[in-house]
């Protein structure tokens, strides 16, 4: 557990602290309001829980939105080929730097889904990973593209699959 702890403590950065902190301040602002305001109840009360509220949300949503903006990327599928005599699947693809930041390292992870004809299950099953597998590329300048090759192994689903790539980078 100290582990995960020290590891989450490592990838903030200063925009985080902002946030953690101007969260924190409003919660503060809210709870002392709902303090000096206790002979309105319902208004007190309202204002104690929008603080609370806000403690919560607040960092969660706004790290995930936060660095969904600052470290935007875009993946592109180039090709994909199951090998005939090996039980693995070669993905090839694009990873683009659309953000306004030099990326580290990006994590690129290929994952493969069933498929159906039923539009419904198809929804479902896009939840449902049947392989995973993932590589780190290093030192990805803005505006820059950069290929990269995927392989899935072993892989021994024999029906139809679909593959979607992502990658979180930092």
């Amino acid at each position: 557990m100290k582990s995960k702890i020290q590891a989450f403590l490592d990838t903030l950065i200063m925009y985080d602290y902002i946030i953690f902190g101007a969260s924190f301040v409003l919660f503060i602002l809210f709870i002392v309001l709902g303090i000096v305001l206790r002979k309105k109840i319902a208004l007190a009360i309202i204002l104690i829980l929008l603080g609370f509220i806000i403690l919560i949300i607040t960092p969660t949503i706004g790290r995930i939105q936060m660095h969904n903006f600052l470290f935007s990327n875009m993946t592109t599928l180039s090709s994909q080929k199951r090998l005939e005599f090996t039980e693995a699947i070669v993905v090839k693809g694009i990873l683009e730097n659309t953000s306004r930041f030099n990326f580290k390292s990006c994590k690129i992870t290929a994952n493969v889904h069933k498929v159906s004809k039923n539009t419904l299950k198809n929804y479902i099953l896009q939840f449902k990973t049947i392989k995973k597998m993932s590589i780190i590329k290093e030192d990805i300048a803005k505006g820059k593209s950069v290929n990269f090759k995927i392989i899935v192994e072993p892989f021994t689903y024999s029906r139809d699959y679909n593959i979607t790539l992502g990658a979180k980078c930092k």
